[in-house]
């Protein structure tokens, strides 16, 4: 499993979840580390990681994924799976959204087991449930 965080997100939680699942042999990239770079389109990252072959977990603030019908048909298209984090996190201090990301890993685990394309919001609160969201 690779997971790919895009613009909405600091690169500091891909590079903290990158070394919590290392020993896994799964990784994590945010989207400045990948060749289709910072300033790729939603529309062009999702083309790049459907054409990888690899298996990809998306995880966003960008909650337009699920409100722009393009946006969406090109996610359901790559077959990505995928997590929007909450409003709250983007007014939460870093080493919180990271504790809570790394928190609630187990429960997004049992949620890759899901067949693709889906898109659920990680909530603020460690015992608040996942919500899906439209895909």
């Amino acid at each position: 499993m690779r997971v790919f965080f895009d613009n909405c997100t600091t690169p500091v939680l891909a590079e903290t979840l990158d070394g919590y699942l290392r020993h896994r042999k799964d990784s994590a990239s945010h989207i400045r580390d990948l060749p289709c770079g910072r300033h790729a389109s939603d529309m062009e990252w999702m083309a790049y990681l459907a054409d990888t072959g690899d298996d990809w977990l998306v995880v966003t603030g960008d909650r337009r994924i699920q409100k722009n019908k393009a946006e969406r048909a090109a996610f359901r298209q790559a077959r990505l799976k995928g997590f929007v984090l909450a409003p709250g996190y983007q007014t939460t201090k870093i080493h919180q959204q990271a504790s809570l990301l790394i928190w609630r890993w187990p429960d997004i685990d049992g949620l890759l087991k899901l067949a693709p394309p889906f898109l659920f919001e990680i909530p603020m609160h460690r015992q608040a449930g996942f919500r899906q969201l439209p895909v």
